[in-house]
This record gives C-alpha cells, sequence and structure tokens, in this order.
C-alpha cells in the first residue's frame, strides 16, 4: 500500500461539481477534474486488506484488481494501473462514470469511516490513459476463420465482441439504432457521459477490426435463420429494454410518455439531429412530473432542468430512505439509503410514498396526476403490499408526465421467439454455465438474462459470454 497508515491521516475527496446555475446551461459532464497529487493520496487511503471485499463479487462483478491500482495511483505509476484496471476491466471510463460503485459500499475502511474513492480513481486512470496514448488497438496474432454475431451493441455486446476479436475471431455486431452504444448512446445523458468517451473506445474497437452494422433490426431486417446459418456462434445482448407502463385511467392523454423516449429525444438532439415536431417531448416551460426515484428518474429531472422545465416533481412509490445505511443492508452489502446526485441538487421536488391513481385532462390533453399517499406494509411471509392512507388523496396539475418505474425484461416478439428462445418465468433468457441457451450456438449475456442491473454487471456477462462462446468453438474444432 502507498501509505500504511493513509486512511487514518486521509480523508476523503471527491470531485467538486460545476456551479448549478452554469451546469444547466449546458449538456458537458457535471464533475471539475481533480489535481493529481488530490488522486494520489486517495489512492494512499486503501488499506490493501487481506480480504478487500471491494474485489469480490458482491463489491465488483468484473472484480477489478482495486488494492493494486489503488496503491500503483498513489506511487504515480498511471500506465501500470491502468494495465492492471483493463487486466478485468474493458471500459473502466464507463463504469467510473455510471457505476452506482458497489465496490465502495463493500470497502473495508467503509466499516468505521468513508470509503475509499474507487470511483473516481477508476475513471482517471483511463481517463489519463486515453489522454496519453497508452489506449492502443491490440488486434489479433491470428485469425481463427470463425465468424461471431453480437447482437446489440451496449456495454455486454461491447465487451463480448472485444474479448472474441482479440481471440482471432471475425466479430460483427448489429445494432438496430442508427448509432453504435445502446443505453450508453441513447439512454445515458451527457451531463454523466459525454459522448465523445464512447466514440474514442469505439474507435479503439473498430482499428482492432470489430465490424459494426448499424440500423439492422436483427428479427426484423435479418431473419434469425440467416443469423444462425451466416455465422458459426451468436451472443444476444440486447438488453432488458421493456419499459414498466403505468395502466391507470388516462394513461391514453397525450403529454404522457416513457422516460426513455423523452432521454432518447435529448441525446438525438446533442447529436445534431432534428426531431420531428409531430413527435417531440420537451419540458420547456412545462410543469413536469417523473414518475419513479430511480437513477432513471433522476436522468430525466437533469434533462428537464437543462431544457428549462417551469417546474419538476420527482415521484416515488417506496417511503423514502434512510440517510445512513439502512440495517436490513449491513457491510458489505450495496447499502439502502437515501442518495442525492448532481440533478437533485439542482432543483425539483421529490415526493415519497405516493401512488398514482388516474389522469385526467381535456381534449386529449394531460392536465392533472391524481394520486394517494400509502403506506408500506411487510407481511409475515415477506411479502410487501400498499395501503391506501385515508384522507390523503391528492391532485397535481402538469403538462408533462414521464414514466420511470423500472424495465420488465426483454423484448420476446421478433427474435427470441423466432429462435425459439426459452425464458424464465421473470421473462429473462435461460442460458447454461457457458451462458449458452436452449439453442445450439446461441449465448445470451448481460440484462437480457439478468434483468435491469448495472452496467459493471453488463460488461462481466460480456466477458462471460465469450469465454463460453470461445469453449464452444474449440468443442467444434475438436
Amino acid at each position: 500500500m502507498g501509505d500504511p497508515k493513509g486512511f487514518l491521516k486521509i480523508s476523503r475527496s471527491m470531485p467538486k461539481r460545476r456551479p448549478v446555475e452554469k451546469r444547466i446551461q449546458d449538456w458537458k459532464e457535471i464533475y471539475k477534474p481533480m489535481k493529481e497529487e488530490a488522486l494520489m493520496a486517495q489512492g494512499a487511503r486503501c488499506m490493501d486488506c487481506g480480504v478487500p471485499f471491494c474485489q469480490g463479487y458482491s463489491g465488483c462483478p468484473v472484480q477489478n484488481m482495486i488494492p493494486e491500482w489503488n496503491d500503483l495511483v498513489s506511487r504515480g505509476r498511471w500506465r501500470d494501473a491502468l494495465k492492471a484496471l483493463h487486466s478485468t476491466n474493458n471500459f473502466p471510463e464507463f463504469t467510473g462514470r455510471l457505476c452506482p460503485a458497489p465496490c465502495e459500499g463493500a470497502c473495508v475502511l467503509g466499516i468505521i469511516d468513508d470509503p475509499v474513492a474507487i470511483r473516481v480513481t477508476e475513471w482517471n486512470i483511463i481517463d489519463r490513459g486515453f489522454l496519453e496514448g497508452w489506449v492502443a488497438p491490440i488486434p489479433p496474432e491470428y485469425e481463427t476463420g470463425f465468424k461471431i454475431a453480437v447482437v446489440g451493441s451496449g456495454p455486454a455486446g461491447l465487451a463480448a465482441a472485444q474479448q472474441l476479436r482479440r481471440a482471432g475471431h471475425t466479430v460483427t455486431v448489429f445494432e438496430k439504432d442508427d448509432r453504435i452504444g445502446g443505453l450508453l448512446r441513447y439512454g445515458i445523458p451527457d451531463f454523466k457521459m459525454e459522448k465523445h468517451v464512447l466514440n474514442r473506445r469505439l474507435k479503439q474497437l473498430t482499428a482492432e477490426g470489430i465490424q459494426f452494422k448499424t440500423s439492422v433490426h436483427v428479427g426484423h431486417d435479418l431473419t434469425a435463420d440467416t443469423l444462425k446459418k451466416d455465422f458459426d456462434a451468436v451472443c444476444l445482448t440486447t438488453g432488458a429494454g421493456l419499459a414498466r407502463d403505468l395502466p391507470v385511467p388516462g394513461r391514453e392523454l397525450d403529454g404522457i410518455h416513457l422516460a426513455m423516449d423523452f432521454l432518447t429525444q435529448q441525446n438525438k438532439r446533442n447529436s445534431g439531429d432534428t426531431i420531428d415536431p409531430q413527435y417531440e417531448i420537451t419540458a420547456k416551460g412545462k410543469r413536469v412530473i417523473i414518475l419513479g426515484g430511480g437513477d432513471t428518474g433522476a436522468d430525466c429531472l437533469g434533462t428537464c432542468h437543462r431544457q428549462g422545465a417551469k417546474e419538476v416533481r420527482q415521484i416515488e412509490l417506496l417511503p423514502e430512505p434512510p440517510q445512513e445505511r439502512s440495517e436490513t443492508t449491513p457491510w458489505p452489502l450495496w447499502p439502502m439509503q437515501l442518495r442525492t446526485s448532481g440533478a437533485h441538487e439542482e432543483g425539483g421536488i421529490r415526493e415519497w410514498s405516493f401512488m398514482t391513481k388516474k389522469f385526467s385532462g381535456q381534449s386529449g390533453r394531460i392536465e392533472k396526476l391524481h394520486g394517494v399517499r400509502v403506506e408500506k406494509i411487510i407481511n409475515d411471509s415477506g411479502g410487501v403490499k400498499f395501503i391506501n392512507v385515508p384522507g390523503s388523496e391528492f391532485e397535481i396539475e402538469t403538462d408533462l408526465v414521464l414514466l420511470a418505474m423500472g424495465f420488465t425484461g426483454p423484448q420476446k416478439k421478433g427474435l427470441l421467439e423466432d429462435l425459439g428462445i426459452k425464458t424464465d418465468h421473470r421473462g429473462t433468457v435461460v442460458v447454461d454455465e457457458n451462458r449458452m441457451t436452449n439453442v445450439d450456438g446461441v449465448f445470451a449475456a448481460g440484462d437480457i438474462k439478468l434483468g435491469a442491473s448495472l452496467i459493471v454487471w453488463a460488461i462481466y456477462e460480456g466477458r462471460e459470454a465469450a469465454k463460453g462462446i470461445e469453449a464452444y468453438l474449440k468443442h467444434k474444432v475438436a
């Protein structure tokens, strides 16, 4: 470790956020750079635990060698830190910016003090790597002749593609949207990750020989039969994009939209696209209600601020979490506690324990949300139900409602049905220990298998699927 007593002498430090009044005027990332000396000091806080829970599966699915690269950063050995980081994680620039950092929740120092600032160190290692030119294409040493299709270009698909290409296989990534990146491209606002961060990595993947095909909706533009016939193996990484809707009276009114439709439009604008006014969704000058208190809801909140909303409320069905770690999630579990993002710092009203009962309006347009306060009840068997609080009914006038209530699973119609892929009771794809589905040569990884999850799990899944495909191809040769 950099300093055996570092954790006693050095306090946790994080990058400062740009002033609210300035950052809501643009779409740039909200954090200011940290000085190298400050980052080295944060690395020195790491205790190099005998059992580093931060890199166990509860802390980091890809098993990042966190103590190693913390130590290397504390010593100023940035290039070596990058090698250690890349040895387990294909895309630390994505996880560093977007992962909620379960590693920090599992940090041993966090039992008695603030945990080590792992996430910020991670993204600074990789950003320095790109700045110094240390991140270069690694083409395969030989070609195997096998052809592999990866369907979906989110983090799971990109991780699988890179691992397979470096093993010498011909890899083609199919994406139904007009640009590569999946939710990294169209689901994450630029103020959380500017798209040049994604583009610079795609430049590396392209130079390594991965072929990208955009605007190809596999199962429609390209049939399942063609896919199986033309490729030796197929990896499905299309995510769990079916949004949870809200089937209450008035849902059909204009002005009620799914969160991802709203976020995607803004990302397209930021990329230079023009949105057809007939289908445009904007918060400018409007009273907005966001239903859902999670990360997607917060992304909508920050987007509404930048679009110039008149008023924004974020409403959550669940009760307000505690300020500190809940007793129900002891260390090293991911702590259940109240989290305040940069978007919340920028403004808006947060409401808890509210249930929407109906929408109302005139001339086919939303005007009011009708709801009631609820109490969360847990029965003896652990089941949860919500009971209306008598006399707590309410109405809120609104011009725009955004549904950010999570996702229910992958889309089954089309490719999954055409291939005959089995799913479980949750609707997610069933795979074996090698990530292969019930269809020979067809693998699945990421949210399509897990359900909606963290970006770090997606990268881990993509890497594991690549291992499974490697084993499958070797068996075919044998």
